[in-house]
């Protein structure tokens, strides 16, 4: 699986966005389940889902403490890159 995905660190937390279809955060179970799985990609380290609404605003799926640092960063000013995980 290929996805696009950022390591961040806020203050003293080093944690991944990971770039998702917005159907995935309509549905708590799949967002866990998406975290779950993605979970051996990022050892250790908390994981927030992102996908964007139909007008292109961000949506996060993760820790609060997380998700909300994500709602001040731009968007723009993250290095995304692609990581390849599983078969």
């Amino acid at each position: 699986m290929r996805f696009n995905a950022a390591v961040l660190r806020d203050r003293s937390v080093t944690f991944a966005v990971v770039i998702v279809k917005p159907d995935t955060l309509r549905s708590i179970h799949e967002a866990t389940r998406q975290q779950i799985g993605l979970a051996p990609a990022f050892p250790g380290i908390p994981i927030v889902l992102m996908a964007q609404d139909d007008s292109g605003a961000p949506i996060f799926h993760g820790r609060k403490d997380l998700v909300s640092f994500m709602g001040n960063v731009r968007l723009d000013a993250i290095r995304w890159r692609e990581y390849r995980h599983g078969i």
